[in-house]
């Protein structure tokens, strides 16, 4: 069992208990005070609960190694994780809508709503601190599950703010129909964290690909070129889970024997892995021409017909396109 698992079990765990007291807390306040406000912050933290278990099922999934079923291993379960929760805080919010019209309509009766600022005021500072550590768990472990519920966090978190300021509102004014409308107001916030948790869901399924990613593994294969690397084409990558897989044709001199190039593979993948741990490299070698000496800086060649004339700058829109020279089959 590796340490970034335990890392990633232990801050799901934490999130799922701490959950189960805020839903504990939340729902003591609305039965107390009959807001809806806070009910519409209660509702979330069920979704919480739901969606944090759903995550910590998905860690422990996306753990399993390779087998013969699933061979690229079980990582994409974190997409399915991300996207049912994104769906559960949707359906929350719609949920919340409809009872804040109801309330509107039949009008809103509210009683110790001091007591229940102070729970979510309470609630809402715990989750706060915790959405963050999540999402920082979350970026040191690679892991789309936490961060997706690092952001629900925080927005429970913000969704507790807005409660709280609806109430006051209603405290100073004592205009009760505030009361709902804030709760809808909630809600759609909700709603846009929901949907944005699913497009990230569907993003990643779709193998979607991450200009940023993409600009940071070209930039460090060209921090790590040598001069017999003729050309880099048909870059790409894709994620599953806390793992990359990553893919390239490399063009080197026609003379390099098979050790050789398998040793120039090594050296690549070691050096990904500095910046991606669980980076999972396949090259694909092709050999070199006359017609790229003009390309080609490597000094030591000794079968050059013609010497450099053509350079090109080794970036992400150089690398994931096509090959320098494209060779006629004839």
């Amino acid at each position: 069992m590796d340490s970034t698992f335990k890392l990633k079990r232990k801050a799901a765990l934490i999130s799922l208990f701490i959950g189960l007291g805020m839903l504990a807390a939340k729902t003591g306040a609305y039965l107390l005070t009959g807001s809806s406000a806070i009910f519409s912050d209660a509702a979330e933290s069920i979704v919480h609960v739901l969606a944090t278990s759903m995550a910590l099922f998905s860690i422990y999934l996306s753990a399993k190694p390779e087998d013969d079923s699933h061979l690229y291993g079980h990582g994409n379960i974190e997409y399915f994780s991300a996207g049912i929760e994104g769906l559960l805080i949707i359906i929350a919010a719609f949920y919340i809508i409809y009872e804040s019209i109801q309330a509107i309509i039949t009008g809103p009766e509210l009683k110790q709503l001091d007591i229940g600022v102070l729970i979510i005021t309470a609630a809402g500072t715990v989750n706060l601190f915790l959405g963050f550590y999540l999402i920082r768990m979350g970026k040191k472990t690679n892991s789309l599950t936490l961060i997706a519920d690092g952001k629900h966090v925080l927005t429970d978190s913000y969704t507790s703010i807005g409660v709280i300021v609806g109430i006051i509102l209603v405290l100073i004014t004592d205009f009760k129909i505030l009361d709902p409308l804030f709760a809808i107001a909630v809600a759609l916030n909700i709603l846009f964290t929901g949907s944005k948790l699913m497009r990230d869901s569907i993003g990643g399924l779709m193998n979607e690909n991450n200009p940023e990613l993409m600009k940071e593994i070209a930039g460090r294969l060209a921090a790590i070129k040598k001069d017999f690397w003729i050309d880099i084409h048909e870059l790409r990558f894709w994620r599953s889970g806390d793992r990359i897989f990553v893919d390239f044709h490399l063009i080197c001199p026609f003379y390099f024997t098979i050790q050789h190039s398998h040793q120039e593979e090594n050296r690549i993948s070691d050096s990904l892995k500095e910046s991606f741990p669980n980076a999972q490299l396949k090259i694909h070698f092709d050999y070199c021409r006359p017609e790229l000496c003009k390309y080609c800086g490597y000094s030591e060649c000794i079968h050059r017909s013609e010497i450099k004339s053509n350079s090109f700058i080794w970036n992400e829109e150089k690398m994931k396109g096509k090959p320098i020279y494209e060779f006629k089959v004839s």
